[in-house]
């Protein structure tokens, strides 16, 4: 059951290659990047650290302008992997936060999101998959990610129940802020 539970102290939010040129040909771009959005703010106001990643910027370009906005001092942790895990920079950043669970977020759920999702797992690591913060360019490719995470041992969640679960409690003035976010 343990794998279950998200809580604000353990958490730490991972953003997969939402960039420019990937987004455009992304019919899930908008859900996926407001979803992203609220996560992120949650994040700051709960002090959930952030690692934003960029696979090969130079050509699939920067991270997506609403993201960057919303990260001004987050500098992303560039890669050619497919995996986030698999560059030493990335695990190095990961490590230095000394959190067990990874809300994960990105684009293309059966490729760089998965790969970094079971690379996660198995290094012991609870991963919480936000489905309606993830996409591929089809339905099928997205299915068989989601399932596979799945299968694999992460938990697939959606961004209002993460929130939810990292907030714990209605009347603060963060349930407040995030609140009139997702009305």
């Amino acid at each position: 059951m343990e794998k279950f539970f998200l809580a604000k102290d353990d958490a730490v939010l991972v953003i997969v290659d939402i960039q420019e040129r990937l987004a455009a040909v992304m019919d899930q771009r908008k859900k996926v990047i407001d979803n992203c959005l609220h996560l992120i703010e949650t994040s700051r106001l709960l002090g959930i650290p952030i690692v934003l990643n960029e696979q090969y910027p130079k050509g699939l370009g920067p991270t997506a302008p609403e993201i960057r906005e919303a990260l001004p001092a987050c500098l992303p942790h560039e890669k050619l992997t497919f995996s986030c895990c698999r560059d030493g920079s990335f695990s190095d950043k990961l490590s230095a936060v000394k959190r067990k669970k990874v809300i994960l977020v990105g684009m293309e759920t059966h490729v760089c999101v998965l790969q970094t999702c079971i690379d996660l797992l198995h290094q012991g690591l609870g991963v919480h998959v936000v489905q309606d913060a993830i996409c591929s360019r089809t339905k099928e490719n997205f299915r068989a990610g989601i399932e596979f995470m799945r299968d694999a041992g992460a938990v697939i969640t959606c961004a209002e129940t993460a929130l939810f679960q990292l907030l714990e409690r209605a009347g603060t003035e963060e349930f407040k802020a995030i609140s009139k976010r997702i009305k």
